[in-house]
């Protein structure tokens, strides 16, 4: 359970919550750098778009831009890097120029699908004014230069785009602010990419979100995800095929999964092999996100391989890439993919005639993307001591075995040297107030190699619930939880009914019971380790579940609670702020100024009504900052006023640390 280097003799006995340890808040905040995508150029290179912690990248222009004005919004600067020709003998080369950042801001702040390269061409979009920019690979003097108009500020976004080669232009989805900064329209447009510039080719639209416009090989077919409110992507979407005239429109288009009325299912990640055929992702028949086929000549959809396993994850971020194909002939196609079961991921070659699968053995315990090198795959993931890589993985003739596995690229290359005191999180299954049913859990126990508990006290429990709430906890190194485990806390991670990696019918619990569900989970979950009293920190909470159903958020999330509370009622009754009299604990919010998801109002309302009732309360707010915080002097400060706050009002406990505490209202 744990890893440590000292015998227990040479250990300092000490009380849990008050150990001393290297995994400092400023380690915490300074280590991490952020991937944001992978590509490989003409040459089988590894292209990967990085943030920057000591990096500001540059402000969009004063906006109203999804309802917030945007002067002074801060982002970490996040740069594309190229790996070098040979790994042992130079440094990565930077790619972006000091005074571009690579970011999008369609489908809301947090969105991927900000770049794309085809051999030695990049087609980007610029953070400050959200245009697309064209760059040369191959010529290093060769600085980027603008594809898409000027509207005179970032007032149009674009995301998830491909090369069409054979019309030598860029299909893209395109969210237009023009004649709404709250409501955009969203449509797939077609780019020209011959040196004019000029307005952007329509050639889907009619919908409330797209995703995933992928052409096939010979540029005469396009595929495409399509929703509309109130459904999420994961809820309800469908799958579209549109056939391309000799001038490059969409004159015909069918629709292959998500049709059927009667059927809820969620297609996604389309994707054309060399030969022509398409496979895409779905949940249609036994509730978890499998592959499968389509067959075109008789309209059909066909499985190509069945497991009660997800093979895919929900559609918060653009350019989700969970498959590659790796061999493709008129035998069969070679499919790298990954799947998640049971609270951890597997990697594997399906051969779709034989329907076969052969997983491959690698280090990493958790995957998100792949993308195919030249003979190898490059593997997004982590394990419960690796944080976040890029390896590259060489596989043998045969494509079944991994023959070397390197990492080319780590958020926090620096993090390895505190591995004694790493906590090995354990999953756990518990039992829900629901007889029968059980939910999932990490749970991290206390792990110092300095340090040992005195005899027969048990540690203080810090439970900790994704923000989600469709999104899943992983049991990968997290040094934000090792900062609370190596000081002598225990934590637990509660992927509460309502997740992602479970399937649709465990994602679907929380649909009309946002509010019941998660919270009964975790109180489930805290009874099930230990009988004594809990506390919290808040982070970006929800106090006032009606802000939400109003004009208040983002385009995409506009209507995401809709099918997870209810009727009136139901948002009345599971709204904090209409139940003070039931707050008996001390709380500490922090809030982003910017955050668009979650507006400060919440917490500020949350704040003031603790503080009149007389309940010790603090409120932290962070100008710049978003929904989660990425500047590193704020991420410090989070985590360690949280630890002097449950110290001093929680545990009663000193901590080792030297932290000024900020004031708490009612207490000090």
């Amino acid at each position: 359970m744990t890893s440590s280097s000292s015998s227990p003799q040479s250990k300092i006995a000490a009380p849990y919550g008050s150990w001393k340890s290297p995994i400092t808040a400023d380690v915490v905040s300074g280590a991490s750098k952020l991937l944001a995508g992978t590509a490989v150029d003409a040459l089988g290179r590894l292209i990967w778009l990085e943030s920057r912690p000591s990096e500001s990248g540059p402000s969009l222009s004063t906006l109203q831009l999804n309802g917030l004005t945007t002067e002074g919004f801060w982002y970490r600067r996040m740069v594309l890097v190229r790996e070098p020709e040979r790994l042992e003998d130079h440094e990565p080369v930077d790619i972006t120029p000091k005074d571009f950042s690579v970011r999008t801001v369609a489908m809301g702040s947090e969105s991927g699908g900000g770049f794309s390269v085809s051999g030695d061409t990049l087609i980007f979009s610029n953070f400050e004014d959200q245009r697309l920019y064209k760059q040369s690979l191959r010529c290093a003097d060769s600085g980027p230069v603008p594809v898409t108009p000027d509207y005179g500020g970032p007032v149009v976004c674009y995301a998830d785009g491909v090369f069409d080669k054979t019309s030598n232009r860029y299909v893209t989805v395109r969210e237009d602010f023009r004649e709404s900064s709250l409501n955009s329209t969203t449509t797939i447009v077609a780019v020209g990419l011959d040196g004019y510039i000029r307005e952007p080719e329509i050639l889907v639209a009619g919908n409330d979100f797209y995703a995933f416009p992928r052409m096939d090989p010979k540029g005469e077919r396009i595929a495409w995800v399509e929703w509309c409110h109130p459904n999420m992507p994961w809820d309800k979407a469908q799958l579209w095929v549109g056939y391309i005239s000799d001038y490059g429109e969409v004159y015909e288009s069918v629709c292959i999964a998500g049709n059927d009325p009667t059927t809820r299912e969620s297609p996604t990640e389309p994707k054309w092999s060399s030969k022509g055929e398409l496979f895409f992702i779905t949940d249609r028949q036994n509730g978890y996100w499998n592959l499968y086929k389509w067959a075109e000549s008789y309209n059909e959809v066909i499985s190509a391989y069945s497991l009660d396993a997800e093979f895919s994850r929900p559609l918060w971020n653009f350019r989700i890439n969970s498959y590659e194909f790796i061999q493709s002939d008129k035998q069969k196609n070679l499919i790298a993919c990954s799947y998640r079961k049971n609270g951890r991921s597997y990697l594997g070659i399906l051969d779709d005639v034989e329907s076969s699968l052969f997983l491959l053995n690698i280090p990493f315990t958790d995957i998100n993307n792949i993308t195919l090198g030249i003979n190898c795959l490059y593997v997004e993931g982590a394990s419960e001591v690796l944080p976040l890589s890029v390896a590259k993985v060489t596989l043998d003739d045969h494509k079944s075995t991994p023959v070397d596995f390197k990492i080319v690229w780590s958020s926090s290359p620096d993090c390895l040297k505190y591995e004694s005191y790493f906590s090995l999180p354990k999953f756990i299954k518990f039992p829900t107030e629901v007889p029968g049913q059980t939910a999932f859990a990490y749970f991290y126990p206390p792990s110092n190699s300095d340090y040992q508990a005195i005899l027969d006290e048990k540690p203080p429990l810090l439970l900790g619930s994704h923000g989600g709430p469709t999104f899943e906890s992983r049991g990968i190194l997290n040094l934000s939880i090792q900062y609370w485990t190596s000081r002598g806390w225990a934590f637990v991670d509660v992927n509460y009914g309502g997740s992602t990696g479970y399937g649709r019918e465990y994602r679907e619990r929380l649909l009309g019971k946002w509010g019941i569900v998660d919270v009964n989970d975790c109180c489930s979950c805290a009874r099930y380790l230990v009988n004594s009293g809990m506390a919290g920190a808040s982070l970006y909470g929800i106090a006032d579940l009606r802000m939400l159903k109003v004009e208040e958020t983002h385009k995409f999330e506009s209507h995401y609670i809709d099918n997870l509370v209810g009727s009136e009622k139901d948002y009345f009754d599971r709204s904090p702020i209409n139940f003070i009299d039931k707050f008996h604990g001390p709380l500490i919010l922090f809030q982003g100024l910017e955050d668009t998801a979650v507006t400060p109002k919440q917490a500020r309302t949350i704040f003031h009504a603790l503080k009149e009732k007389g309940l010790p309360v603090s409120l932290v707010e962070y100008e710049g900052e978003g929904h989660g915080f990425r500047k590193a002097e704020n991420i410090k400060f989070t985590l360690e006023q949280e630890m002097v706050f449950f110290a001093r009002l929680v545990g009663h406990f000193k901590v080792a640390d030297e932290i000024s505490a900020i004031k708490i209202d009612n207490f000090d």
